[in-house]
């Protein structure tokens, strides 16, 4: 494919922002290479700047479900626009929103009772973690090797060595007074968790985590160990926090919480969201949510937050996660994942609902269990499919996403070209 454009763009973009890009798995360093700037999208593809066409699994990290520029999505956009951009002002899209998404909980879960909208996924867990430090009157939050919360301060950290250890910054610019009371444990490990309960029993506000990690590899996870951090924080009165920013709408209308049948306290949303707009949200308990300003002492704000046109996409894009959308994407992955895996590549791919991952050896439920060396194979099989027209996230670290937009000669041209890959011809 001729990406002349492409590389040009680049250029220029390296001198103006920094790597080029404005966050940074685009840059294609996982993968080497130059990345390829897109103009445009349509029902399950992309075109780039050159003419050049991809069937994507990217959907922009997730949040295109239904895949791009859904016309239901569009019209609701388009509506807005004749109305207002922004106003700053109460608006009745913010409600209809707000009650659509309440009322679909109400049987799958009951508890979630009260949502507050923001810009993105970063904002929303920003907020939730002060609400529940807020709620509790604790200052100490639990969180897991290889789950990724956003880049707030006090969350960019990773595990130390033993069980359970106080979080040292994993990022330049990051004070480790930051962090001081974040204590990050391993992933799948019930002792772990104990024994950090243990030793800070009585000052831990909240145990945050990814119900279906997927930011970091799929690292899917024992129901019962779930299940485990759900009894343990409300046998020491600690809230249970569900990162649903990649999970939420995704595996089903409530999210891993419906799918997996584990009711939180505080949940937060991103990406689908939004309808492919930028915003954020979490939700929770009404008693929970008293707390927070302005009804109680716990602020939050946010110039765009409700911002009317991002309210309108989402709650077009809501209309459309019917039970049937779901059970369809569901069979799509199960179809190439099987496809996939019968042909007994020493890669395998991993899924859940419509997200799927490459991985070498048997599926890790931990970071530390990734094989790092697989991500050579990935960047080559990645560069393999880009040229042949398919798009997919620029880093093997990263997942796959499935949309109702594809159609299964979509799946079966996917399928197609990965075998090619691995059957070296």
């Amino acid at each position: 494919m001729n990406r002349e454009r492409s590389q040009k763009l680049y250029e220029r973009a390296l001198k103006v922002l920094p790597g080029g890009v404005n966050s940074p798995v685009r840059a294609f360093r996982s993968v080497g290479g130059t990345p390829v700037f897109m103009e445009s999208g349509q029902g399950c593809t992309v075109r780039d700047v050159d003419g050049n066409q991809y069937l994507d699994f990217c959907n922009s990290w997730g949040p295109l479900i239904c895949g791009h520029r859904h016309p239901d999505i569009v019209s609701a956009i388009q509506k807005q626009l004749d109305r207002s951009l922004t106003l700053g002002i109460p608006t009745e899209s913010e409600v209809k929103l707000a009650e659509f998404i309440l009322e679909g909980f109400k049987e799958s879960l009951p508890s979630i009772r009260k949502i507050r909208f923001v810009s993105s996924g970063t904002e929303a867990v920003m907020s939730a973690v002060r609400l529940a430090r807020g709620f509790t009157g604790r200052n100490k939050i639990i969180k897991f090797d290889g789950c990724y919360h956003g880049h707030s301060d006090a969350l960019l950290v990773k595990a130390g060595s033993g069980l359970a250890t106080a979080g040292i910054p994993d990022s330049s610019g990051v004070p480790e007074a930051m962090t001081s009371d974040i204590i990050v444990i391993p992933l799948d490990d019930e002792q772990a968790v104990s024994e950090a309960f243990k030793a800070y029993g009585n000052e831990i506000a909240a145990i945050i985590l990814e119900p279906v990690p997927a930011n970091n590899g799929l690292l899917l996870q024992r129901q019962e160990f779930l299940q485990f951090l759900r009894d343990i924080t409300r046998k020491h009165d600690s809230l249970l926090i569900f990162d649903e920013v990649i999970n939420g709408f995704r595996l089903a209308f409530g999210g891993a919480a419906e799918y997996l049948g584990i009711e939180p306290d505080l949940i937060t949303y991103g990406k689908i969201i939004g309808g492919g707009m930028p915003v954020g949200a979490f939700a929770g308990r009404d008693d929970i949510f008293k707390l927070l300003a302005p009804d109680g002492p716990v602020y939050q704000a946010g110039t765009l937050s409700g911002n009317p046109v991002a309210m309108e996409a989402g709650l077009a894009q809501m209309k459309l996660l019917t039970p049937e959308l779901y059970a369809n994407l569901e069979l799509k992955r199960k179809r190439i994942q099987d496809a996939f895996n019968d042909r007994s590549y020493d890669f395998q791919m991993t899924g859940i609902a419509s997200i799927f991952w490459f991985h070498h050896g048997e599926a890790p439920r931990t970071s530390g269990a990734i094989d790092r060396d697989s991500m050579k194979t990935y960047a080559a099989l990645f560069h393999h499919c880009l040229d042949r027209g398919i798009y997919m996230a620029p880093s093997g670290y990263e997942v796959g996403f499935l949309s109702s937009a594809m159609e299964d000669s979509d799946l079966d041209r996917f399928l197609e070209t990965v075998f090619e890959f691995f059957d070296g011809k």
